[in-house]
């Protein structure tokens, strides 16, 4: 297994944890695991889940469902500042990226 894998597995198999303790079936903590898709974002999750101690799965998903969407309004942002920067490169190169020759 490669490091990244253990990375993945490890948080994975850290939430999968924190879920059985406070109740909830394991299939909960796997479903959310896949569903934050990165292990920044499923340690976030266990993190809230042993700070918070939710005593309602409704909780834990409502959890999950904010974190994708604050996932999702940060790769938004990224890709409006690319797409500010590339607007900028054609405003100052031109279309092509080379200067014309106006001689």
């Amino acid at each position: 297994m490669t490091g990244r894998q253990m990375e993945w597995t490890d948080a994975r198999d850290a939430l999968v944890h924190a879920v059985t303790e406070l109740g909830f079936p394991k299939e909960l903590g796997a479903m959310i695991a896949k569903s934050l898709g990165s292990p920044k974002a499923i340690r976030r999750m266990t993190a809230y889940l042993h700070y918070e101690k939710p005593k309602r799965a409704e909780l834990v998903v409502d959890e999950m469902l904010a974190i994708q969407s604050e996932i999702a309004a940060w790769r938004e942002k990224k890709a409006g500042q690319q797409a500010n920067v590339r607007y900028n490169e054609i405003l100052y190169y031109g279309i092509c990226g080379e200067e014309s020759d106006s001689d």
